[in-house]
């Protein structure tokens, strides 16, 4: 309630300072007031808008904390279905267990794990929990999973990351944008345009000391015959620069929370190396291309626009742009999957977190021919509250292949299955299991 308060003020110190300088503007125009004196009105809003974006990001992330804590405080009190991202979107009639096991949709085993904050987590997740791994694969996420379940300050930093997840990190999207042809070309032009853009500036201030104009519109002639044919396609580059940058604010923010910590298990070692390379750190590059897009933002104003056209400014962010994507494009994918896996470990973490009594299962070699193992002590269902759990032992092997379920109508037949399924789907992906 205090940001929202303090937003609406300079909200509102905004308007004030507009107004105001609209009407010094008037009054310069008049000339009953320096045009000098707008600078004033103008460094001020420049100041407002500044604070006033600090402020909208930490009210937005204090709102994002407040519902990353309900929605573990409810898992944690058996009331978190419907809380969560359902992942509808990973159901898949033709999989031989996920629709029986309620692997996806409303109070799934999906959204009891996931606090993935990107598509591509979400994806990553789904998965793990759609295809079992290999053991020395569940051996090296159950280390993972193990060293990030006491790090609640870093699960809560990569939720508050961003923006709603439905409006997160398309990664197919930005990947291709990332690893497509330069859409400027060649390389050398931005040289050349640099050059015929200081030939407009001197031949500008020449002929505002009192000069001859001719120099400066033949400068502006030969730039307009040489860049003018290009602009359709400098319209293309800004114009996808700047809905990537969108989903790489997101995704920088994650990078910047991993960057800083150090890890211990190999797993966690290999993908933190993915997101800092030799060459510089990831977030670091995002952050380069987020300010190339705010300076083509300046565009939008109508005054800057009208000022900025003699001096080609959207042609150099496109060129510069393109050049950012000729250097780091090819490691955004890799970044993708290096956050998608660390999204995946983190949901696994948070429910092992949350559920402390929970133990990793064993994953036992079946070298000595004695085929399929499935022991269990102490099975509860996964996706139901502890209270209502009822805990059975089952054990499966060489000795005993079959187990005959019978009962009566509404008696747990049903449960006990999905009970023994759900904890060989968890077993399998890496996580703790309810035993």
């Amino acid at each position: 309630h205090r940001l929202s308060g303090v937003d609406r003020r300079f909200s509102h110190a905004r308007l004030v300072v507009f107004g105001a300088g609209a009407v010094m503007a008037l009054l310069a125009w008049q000339e009953a007031l320096s045009a000098w004196l707008l600078l004033l009105p103008v460094a001020a809003f420049v100041v407002l808008m500044r604070k006033h974006e600090l402020v909208i990001r930490a009210r937005d992330s204090a709102a994002r904390a407040i519902t990353f804590y309900e929605r573990g405080l409810a898992r944690i009190e058996d009331r978190w279905p419907g809380t969560g991202e359902a992942g509808d979107r990973f159901r898949d009639d033709r999989h031989v267990y996920a629709n029986d096991l309620d692997l996806f949709g409303h109070a799934s085993l999906f959204e009891l794990l996931s606090i993935a904050r990107t598509l591509a987590g979400e994806r990553t997740l789904a998965g793990w929990l759609k295809a079992p791994a290999a053991p020395s694969e569940i051996a090296a996420r159950q280390e993972g999973v193990a060293e990030l379940t006491p790090a609640l300050d870093l699960r809560e930093a990569l939720s508050l990351a961003g923006t709603d997840v439905r409006a997160g990190v398309h990664a197919d999207t930005l990947a291709d944008w990332a690893e497509s042809g330069r859409i400027l070309r060649p390389p050398w032009v931005s040289w050349l345009l640099a050059v015929m853009t200081g030939v407009v500036a001197v031949t500008g201030i020449t002929w505002l000391a009192g000069g001859s104009e001719l120099p400066l519109l033949v400068a502006l002639l030969v730039q307009v015959a040489f860049a003018g044919p290009m602009q359709r396609r400098v319209q293309r580059a800004l114009h996808k620069a700047a809905a990537a940058a969108r989903d790489l604010d997101i995704l920088g923010q994650l990078l910047e929370h991993l960057e800083r910590e150090q890890f211990v298990s190999a797993r966690l070692v290999e993908l933190r190396r993915a997101i800092v390379a030799p060459d510089g750190r990831a977030s670091s590059a995002i952050r380069a291309l987020h300010r190339l897009v705010e300076l083509h933002d300046w565009q939008h104003n109508l005054v800057f626009a009208i000022v900025s056209v003699p001096f080609m400014w959207g042609t150099h962010i496109a060129l510069a742009i393109e050049a950012w994507r000729s250097r780091h494009g090819r490691h955004i994918r890799g970044w993708l999957e290096a956050v998608a896996e660390f999204e995946a470990f983190s949901s696994l973490s948070a429910y092992r977190f949350e559920h402390p009594g929970d133990p990793f299962p064993q994953i036992v070699a079946s070298d000595d021919g004695a085929g399929a193992v499935f022991d269990g002590s102490g099975l509860g269902h996964p996706l139901l509250p502890a209270a209502r759990s009822v805990p059975n032992d089952v054990r499966l092997d060489k000795d005993q292949g079959l187990l005959v379920v019978s009962g009566s109508n509404m008696s747990g037949k049903s449960t006990l299955l999905r009970t023994v399924g759900l904890n060989t789907v968890l077993a399998l992906a890496g996580a703790p299991v309810r035993a």
